[in-house]
């Protein structure tokens, strides 16, 4: 009975890093407590159950765009006009991509999953890997061929049951 209370503070929000609208829902990047910055996830804002955490956040994004910071740094995002920064950062990440390979591709055995995004579209998992602290985003699709029983892990982490009503719990109690 007390493990459930542990594998639910295992992913307990550190703090908010970054804020996007994916699909019409907010999304936050959050650090997880007691996790490196590799394994920093966006999750839906109607997944989150940190709200004095969301309130710091955009008490400080607030205070940063009458200071006038975030205003340029999110048109550039937003824009994406091809500024030599963004050309840099965006040649430099495909550089990165090409040569290193990504999710099962790296060949390393899964160790258990972080998160799951659906911002692309389709479902993605945050996959940690055995023997190494980074993680990434594997296709869900991927996931549930070459490790299920590490997504039923995942699911079952998840799982929230609902006690029934006095009146309905009375009723499986029929034998007592």
């Amino acid at each position: 009975m007390g493990n459930e209370a542990g594998e639910t503070e295992e992913y307990s929000v550190e703090k908010i890093l970054d804020k996007r609208i994916r699909g019409g829902k907010v999304e936050y990047f959050l650090k997880w407590k007691g996790y490196p910055n590799e394994d920093n996830s966006w999750e839906p804002e109607e997944n989150l159950d940190c709200p004095d955490l969301i309130q710091a956040y955009e008490d400080e994004r607030k205070r940063k765009e009458k200071e006038g910071e975030s205003k340029e740094d999110s048109t550039n995002r937003k824009r994406g006009t091809g500024t030599p920064v963004n050309e840099g950062s965006k040649a430099k990440k495909k550089h990165v991509e090409d040569n290193k390979k990504q999710g099962f591709d790296r060949g390393l055995e899964p160790e258990r999953i972080i998160g799951a995004t659906d911002s692309s579209g389709q479902l993605m998992f945050l996959m940690k890997w055995k023997g190494t602290e980074e993680a990434d985003l594997v296709p869900a699709k991927q996931a549930n061929i070459r490790c299920p029983q590490i997504v039923i892990q995942f699911y079952e982490e998840r799982l929230t049951w609902h006690t029934a009503s006095s009146s309905e719990g009375s009723k499986d109690q029929q034998k007592d």
